[in-house]
């Protein structure tokens, strides 16, 4: 399968897990904006995901050997943050509601993600 083919299933993966996260978490809202919306901001997601995580991470290396990688869940709900400021800013309808929300919805969109990937077969999905 092509590479192109691969993205495009990551990134109906992250749309489908922010998708989960609006009807779970209180605090995540999607209620005006479409499938579109969340397609956006699964892009936005993993942008900031490919951009900023591995340099938090090699920076923060010492905290997250110091917390045994906890301090990698106050990281994923702070980036979560910033993808729902991002979307804001663009004027995307999606809004995280606060850091609570955030941390939950960081746990359910890595879950989810997790789940979709392991049903999705490797030659799909060449990650």
């Amino acid at each position: 399968m092509s590479n192109v083919l691969a993205f495009l299933i990551r990134v109906a993966v992250v749309a489908a897990s922010l998708w989960v996260a609006t009807l779970v978490v209180p605090g995540i809202d999607n209620t005006a904006g479409g499938t579109g919306t969340l397609v956006v901001v699964a892009l936005i997601f993993g942008l900031v995901n490919a951009t900023l995580k591995p340099l938090i991470k090699t920076v923060g290396c010492a905290f997250y050997i110091l917390t045994l990688g906890l301090v990698g869940l106050v990281v994923n709900a702070l980036l979560f943050l910033l993808v729902g400021f991002l979307a804001d800013s663009l004027g995307l309808p999606f809004a995280v509601g606060g850091f609570g929300a955030a941390f939950v919805g960081a746990i359910v969109v890595s879950v989810v993600s997790f789940l979709l990937h392991v049903v999705i077969p490797d030659r799909l999905d060449q990650r």
